[in-house]
């Protein structure tokens, strides 16, 4: 999947007003949908359900039989047979935040322990609520994803997706050449086989040796527990990328930084 970049100008912003998620704003004829998305929307049937009646030629865009893969925007006719359909492309756009989450934070809103949540750093909403795509555990830092849209949360999260991850590990000593291969094609762990798609060392200094990770789960505390099947201890684990999005080197930890108009269409329209 290719990387979505930031602006690279600037330092980490003061959180500014974007467009409230329940705003209308006026459709932009250069953005397309999925044509098979639309429909299921319109509440025509399931997506599958018009894939199969795009498929079987029922479906005509500007007068041609539309095919599956076909994207359309606001002026584009529509019709099922002889019935147009019409689309409301009017668009809610979502609100996304970039955080830096610090070692010695935790990703839930209560903790019976009383430690630091890391919604507590984010802005407060009156009308919807911040949900985490994905999780980090309490001595991991990195990229954190929030959003107010839970379809956008469920696209980035949900295993079909393949997601990549991508972390910077740190550990004790020097991975062996059988070690690699272990951590690329299997460990066995108590909730099944793990394994990195990418693996890459980075260096490092006396003991300790940096290595680039890449897989596309999100099972709890999967890179600790690969590498602990090995009897390797990991002593720093930070996330630098959730699918197209890098963690910005502008981001100070425990900072935040949320998405403008512009780059909030982009994400939105890479991962439709």
């Amino acid at each position: 999947m290719r990387t979505h970049k930031l602006p690279r100008s600037g330092k980490t912003r003061t959180p500014r007003r974007l467009p409230e998620a329940d705003r209308p704003i006026a459709p932009d004829t250069a953005v397309t949908y999925k044509l098979q998305k639309l429909l299921a929307q319109k509440g025509l049937g399931s997506r599958r359900e018009m894939e199969a009646l795009i498929a079987a030629g029922r479906v005509s865009i500007n007068g041609r039989k539309a095919v599956l893969g076909d994207r359309v925007g606001a002026k584009d006719r529509v019709q099922i047979g002889k019935r147009v359909i019409r689309f409301d492309l009017t668009e809610r756009l979502p609100r996304i935040l970039l955080y830096h989450k610090p070692e010695g934070e935790i990703v839930s809103r209560l903790d019976p322990e009383g430690r630091p949540t890391v919604f507590d750093k984010l802005p407060h909403l009156k009308s919807s609520k911040w949900i985490a795509i994905g999780r980090l555990d309490f001595n991991t830092s990195g990229l954190l994803i929030f959003t107010t849209d839970g379809s956008l949360a469920n696209r980035f999260m949900h295993p079909r997706f393949e997601v990549e991850r991508e972390y910077a590990v740190r550990i004790i000593g020097k991975l062996t050449d059988e070690q690699i291969s272990q951590l690329t094609t299997g460990i066995q762990l108590e909730d099944g086989t793990a394994s990195f798609d990418q693996l890459v060392e980075q260096g490092g200094e006396n003991v300790n040796r940096w290595y680039r990770v890449i897989l596309k789960e999100g099972k709890n505390r999967e890179i600790r527990r690969m590498f602990e099947a090995l009897g390797i201890t990991v002593s720093r684990l930070m996330r630098v990328r959730f699918g197209p999005i890098n963690l910005p080197a502008r981001i100070k930890r425990g900072k935040w930084l949320e998405l403008d108009e512009k780059e909030t269409r982009q994400l939105v329209t890479l991962l439709s």
